[in-house]
């Protein structure tokens, strides 16, 4: 069955719904239904999605979306489909970015800093320690140890690991819940569902329809879903070999451990040997 509404999690997709001058309305409804309120977004600007670094050797940043609302706050939004070891330390980079550029020349300035929000939308399971947690969203601030007392509140990271949020379409409630069914379902929906009727969703199902493209958003869709499609096959692959070879880890511990009983109850090695399927001098190393 073809695709007729496009995958968001493609740079494609995602950009064309939440990174563009004529969408941004998909964007400001998104950022305030994640913010539940406490942020009351009227306008975004798009910035400079690469960022230099102070060097000319320095290592540049480059944004999926990156822009400032109407009180000059600054928003990073990314959209990470593959799990990398040092994320958190890549977001926490990303956001010295939009901190530094902040500085003013001259004797005048006094440090005075507008509000940083660096937002990754995950495609995997990504929190340490709460793989089988249920929560999918995690907010982080800088906090004072002792009182649990957020210390400063202009720096904040957000990590929504998306394959988390599970409920059906009869079991949404807020424009939160709708946005992430739409970031998890968009791509697999063959209409728009009954409970999306807010007017802004009106606007993402004709932006992600995509036998509305011309030819050249037809082709740089379809090779922004061939190159995702690479990764997702490079991310299966990893993880059945990595099945594959921790099961036949876990074969010969248990070999060795039938070895081991046998060894200490006197059995013959020749004996061990027939009964465990290990060699003469696998089964001598245990010794």
């Amino acid at each position: 069955m073809a695709e007729k509404y496009i995958n968001p999690h493609t740079d494609f997709g995602f950009k064309r719904l939440f990174g563009s001058e004529f969408n941004k309305e998909l964007l400001i409804s998104f950022l305030n239904a994640m913010f539940h309120g406490e942020q009351n977004v009227q306008d975004v600007t798009y910035l400079n999605s690469e960022q230099l670094g102070d060097r000319v050797d320095a290592r540049r940043a480059i944004f999926d979306v990156y822009c400032e609302n109407d009180k000059g706050e600054k928003f990073i939004v990314e959209m990470q489909n593959v799990y990398q070891e040092f994320f958190k330390d890549r977001t926490i980079y990303y956001s010295t970015f939009p901190i530094r550029e902040q500085a003013q020349r001259g004797g005048d300035w006094d440090f005075h800093l507008n509000p940083v929000y660096t937002i990754g939308l995950l495609n995997f399971n990504f929190a340490d320690g709460l793989e089988n947690a249920k929560r999918w969203h995690h907010e982080v601030k800088l906090m004072e140890v002792d009182t649990h007392e957020v210390f400063y509140d202009k720096l904040t990271y957000i990590y929504v690991e998306i394959p988390k949020f599970d409920k059906k379409e009869s079991e949404l409630e807020s424009m939160y819940d709708k946005w992430m069914y739409v970031l998890k379902n968009l791509s697999n929906l063959m209409q728009r569902p009954a409970a999306l009727q807010e007017r802004v969703f009106t606007r993402l199902f004709e932006q992600a329809e995509i036998s509305k493209f011309d030819k050249q958003e037809l082709k740089l869709y379809e090779d922004s879903v061939n190159a995702y499609r690479d990764i997702v096959n490079a991310i299966r692959t990893a993880e059945k070999k990595k099945y594959a070879e921790g099961r036949a880890e876990g074969e010969k511990k248990a070999k060795e451990r039938i070895a081991s009983n046998l060894l200490a109850l006197g059995v013959p090695i020749e004996t061990i040997m027939q009964a465990s399927g290990l060699s003469e001098e696998e089964i001598k190393n245990i010794q």
